[in-house]
């Protein structure tokens, strides 16, 4: 079977997820959560990429990450290769912690990142581990209705989306998440076209389109 295409250029903006081998555990305990973590912030350090959503699930995990540099691949085997060497030492075990190859969806930032964002925030609450998503504490979430920091995740871009700034910017997005627990949220990725892009192929006015994109790389 071929591998996924991988498309990589600055500026762009990806989902990224990654599953344990077999649909097992890769977070066992807090500290891993928290080593992870690490990683994801040494990763900017590295590769200067921007982390603007992320969930923390038992088995798997969801990035939204844009990339200044044409860098995603490397982004992603820094945090996933560490991250399985910390496991495998603590837990004196060999193998493969991730599940074949981590999948990186090209997104269309002003078509579909706001709705996914919240299609991944309400993860934890579809999968019957919280009844609100701010409940769940390994995710970006409460940093977006908070205001509390945190050092890794960039907010400016998805709560200008729904609002101007500051503390209204913070309810409206609230309100547009908390929405889709009532009204249901429709899975981003049905749309996604030929698992590696979501968003239009067409060209937006004045500028490239995802389209145009994809045929550099055909």
């Amino acid at each position: 079977m071929a591998r996924p295409l991988r498309i990589e250029y600055e500026g762009a903006f990806y989902h990224v997820t990654a599953r344990g081998n077999e649909r097992k555990r890769i977070f066992f305990g807090k500290g891993d959560y928290d080593k992870f973590k690490e990683y994801l912030f040494e990763a900017q350090d590295k590769y200067g990429y921007r982390l603007h959503c992320y969930v923390l699930m038992t088995t798997h995990y969801h990035l939204l990450i844009e990339t200044p540099e044409a860098n995603m691949s490397k982004v992603v085997h820094y945090i996933n290769g560490s991250y399985a060497n910390y496991i495998n030492r603590k837990r004196d075990r060999s193998g493969h912690l991730l599940q074949g190859r981590y999948k990186g969806i090209l997104v269309d930032r002003d078509t579909y990142f706001l709705e996914l964002s919240r299609y991944l925030h309400l993860n934890p609450v579809r999968a019957k581990i919280v009844e609100s998503p701010e409940e769940y504490r390994q995710s970006s979430y409460r940093t977006y209705v908070t205001g509390k920091k945190d050092a890794m995740v960039t907010t400016d871009l998805l709560l200008g989306m729904v609002a101007g700034d500051g503390k209204i910017a913070r309810q409206a997005y609230r309100e547009f998440v908390e929405a889709g627990m009532d009204e249901g949220v429709r899975n981003p990725f049905a749309d996604a076209y030929g698992g590696v892009i979501l968003g239009s192929l067409r060209r937006p006015r004045g500028r490239e389109g995802l389209g145009d994109v994809l045929k550099l790389f055909n």
